[in-house]
């Protein structure tokens, strides 16, 4: 009996756990077709992802670069004294505008005045023997005809005129040096710019054409820009100055290094010659008036070089073009079916916050410049003008920020 209990105890059991396991299967069927109709609805009210283009057209760009550079002086002497002797006194204040002439140190010039003198009375007397010398040989000559004088006395004669004559000239000479050298104890600018600090203060000791200048000076009005740059940039510069009537560009704009513009136009000019082996480039000079004295030497700047206009330029948004793994660059556009398409591109340069496309485009394309964000060539799109109404949808998150220049 006991054993009969324990087997219907068991068969029951097992009954019930069937029971419960058939309902569950029941339920999660439920489950999965719930799951399963909740997926299909919403997929099918999103419909095309709505994305904003910009129909493509030609339109007038002007065309500049930018290039880095520094500033140098127009003009630079370096004051050197051009005789020894001790600095009396200077007379300029360092930081200052000098002009030409101005005297700015002054040597003591006792020593050379006093060679002067010397000079002078040794002339004086040398002019003084050329009148009786002269007479004596005249008179020798009268009488060399009568057969009253030796031919030797006569040559002695006319020796001695020929001699005077000649210490004459070196005295003059003499005399010259004196007075140049007395001019140079008062130092003046060769140049009207701006002088820095002095080398030597008063009471100082100078020699000749010493190595170390006494003071430098700057015309920084007007003030060169030199900017390098490679060979086959230069090049094309030049074509494209060429182009516009000439082998200068007229317009050159500057930049400081507070980002300020600077308030004067410049011209460029292609006066170095020499490439730079180590990098294959060159130097461009460009020349800006400076009368404020703004721009100073060495200072760090960014020449924009105008070169010219295209009538029939393609401008996209940079916003709009996008970079594959290998860094070429495209252009996510929509076709005439709606459809998302990739249109790869050859890009010119940066004007303000778009890109100059060479070729890949062409009048009349809607190029997608929102809603990038997931979105595959051949996928249905909505295009709405750009700025019409925000994307909507998935793809409706920022675009894809485009990388630098091509």
């Amino acid at each position: 009996m006991q054993k009969r209990r324990k087997i219907r105890m068991v068969v029951l059991t097992g009954v019930v756990l069937a029971a419960f396991g058939l309902t569950g299967c029941e339920e999660i069927g439920k489950l999965v077709g719930r799951s399963k109709g909740a997926g299909q609805g919403p997929a099918a009210a999103q419909g095309p992802a709505q994305v904003s283009v910009i129909t493509v057209d030609t339109q007038k760009a002007v065309l500049t670069t930018e290039l880095p550079g520094r500033t140098s002086p127009f003009r630079i002497a370096e004051i050197r004294p051009q005789v020894s002797g001790l600095i009396l006194k200077r007379l300029f204040e360092e930081g200052s505008d000098v002009r030409a002439g101005q005297v700015l140190y002054e040597i003591d010039p006792a020593p050379f005045q006093a060679a002067l003198d010397n000079a002078l009375a040794a002339l004086g007397r040398a002019q003084a023997n050329l009148a009786a010398t002269r007479l004596r040989a005249e008179r020798y000559k009268d009488l060399l005809r009568d057969k009253a004088v030796s031919q030797q006395n006569y040559d002695d004669a006319a020796a001695a005129l020929t001699q005077v004559e000649a210490d004459i000239a070196s005295w003059q000479a003499t005399v010259k040096t004196a007075r140049i050298n007395l001019e140079y104890t008062r130092i003046t600018a060769p140049i009207s710019g701006r002088i820095g600090r002095s080398g030597v203060t008063d009471g100082a000791i100078v020699t000749a054409y010493q190595p170390v200048a006494l003071a430098t000076i700057q015309q920084l009005d007007p003030i060169y820009v030199d900017v390098p740059q490679s060979t086959a940039e230069l090049l094309r510069l030049k074509d494209n100055a060429r182009s516009q009537g000439g082998d200068r560009l007229d317009t050159v704009r500057l930049v400081l290094e507070n980002g300020a513009p600077y308030v004067h136009d410049g011209v460029l000019q292609f006066s170095d010659v020499t490439v730079d082996p180590t990098t294959g480039s060159v130097i461009l000079r460009a020349v800006f008036p400076n009368p404020d004295g703004i721009l100073l030497p060495n200072m760090f700047v960014r020449a924009i070089i105008s070169e010219g206009e295209n009538e029939h330029a393609i401008l996209v948004p940079q916003q709009g073009v996008s970079r594959d793994p290998k860094g070429n660059p495209y252009a996510m556009i929509v076709d005439a079916e709606s459809k998302a398409q990739a249109r790869p591109l050859v890009l010119g340069r940066a004007v303000a916050n778009k890109w100059l496309v060479v070729s890949g485009l062409a009048t009349g394309d809607r190029v997608i410049v929102e809603g990038l964000l997931m979105l595959r060539p051949g996928t249905p799109v909505n295009a709405v003008p750009f700025g019409a109404a925000p994307p909507s949808g998935p793809n409706a998150a920022p675009a894809k920020k485009s990388e630098g220049g091509a």
